[in-house]
């Protein structure tokens, strides 16, 4: 089964794909309005426009250093998980894509990374639960966020995942338990992207371990922007063999072309008596 990724409308309808996934809320803040017949995809926690608006919802560190981009390794501004206005609004993005289609899927879900957040809101929220450790209480409140999506969903509820199975990594790094989340989401998403994939050994081994992983189903995707047709065949080939579905981000004529040549070289492969 093969899925596209995009924010163009029209390539939604491509005979190619079996599953369409549309940006209706990228990174940036951009957002538009859920289409018809796709699942609408929706970035939780990242939005760099809502950063910018209001430094004061930014997540921070103990040092007090914001998740932006300011800084060597984030790509993007990250809202705190717990700052009620923002979730209230994704909540709302989320009914009203579940109203135009009854599947959705969550982006950047969770925790910037390890150390976040503690702004003096998250610290008396830590403070007040019934949590002692840090880990398992944002464990908690992104559990919680996901089970206010999953009621908002009556379809399938997908969720992307940061491209690391190494056990208890996603815990720390983001506050994801899938174990936690499995009872909320239908499918996983792990972005498995490269500008190249001149070699896939990486890509095999990231997959492998989400098989290990996950008990729930998951999905690879892969960035196909300027790719070699060729290339982009064999990470597909290689994709193929661990996740449900293989979804190609970004540039739909470039995966279609892919797609069509693995189809005729299937066509080519065939022998009858």
């Amino acid at each position: 089964m093969y899925g596209v990724v995009t924010r163009n409308e029209q390539e939604l309808s491509w005979p190619e794909f079996d599953r369409g996934f549309y940006e209706m809320k990228d990174v940036t803040g951009r957002a538009t309005e859920p289409v018809d017949g796709a699942v609408n995809m929706i970035s939780a926690f990242g939005d760099n426009a809502a950063a910018e608006g209001d430094p004061s919802i930014v997540a921070r560190n103990e040092a007090g250093e914001p998740a932006t981009r300011e800084q060597p390794y984030f790509d993007w501004d990250y809202i705190c998980p717990t700052y009620e206005p923002y979730r209230e609004g994704v909540l709302e993005m989320v009914a009203s894509a579940a109203e135009a289609h009854e599947d959705v899927r969550l982006d950047d879900v969770g925790f910037p990374r390890e150390g976040y957040c503690r702004c003096e809101r998250c610290e008396e929220r830590f403070a007040d639960s019934p949590h002692d450790d840090r880990e398992v209480w944002r464990e908690a409140v992104i559990e919680e966020f996901v089970a206010e999506a999953r009621e908002l969903v009556p379809g399938d509820l997908y969720l992307t995942l940061y491209p690391d199975p190494y056990p208890g990594h996603l815990e720390s790094r983001s506050g994801i338990d899938p174990d936690a989340l499995a009872a909320h989401v239908d499918e996983f998403v792990v972005p498995l992207y490269d500008t190249a994939y001149g070699t896939t050994y990486w890509l095999e081994t990231i997959a492998s371990g989400f098989v290990d992983r996950l008990e729930t189903p998951f999905s690879i995707e892969l960035y196909a922007v300027n790719v070699d047709v060729d290339d982009l065949i064999h990470a597909t080939e290689v994709a193929g063999e661990y996740g449900e579905a293989v979804l190609y981000g970004y540039d739909a004529s470039n995966a279609r072309a892919a797609l069509r040549r693995m189809r005729a070289d299937e066509r080519e492969g065939e022998s009858h008596p």
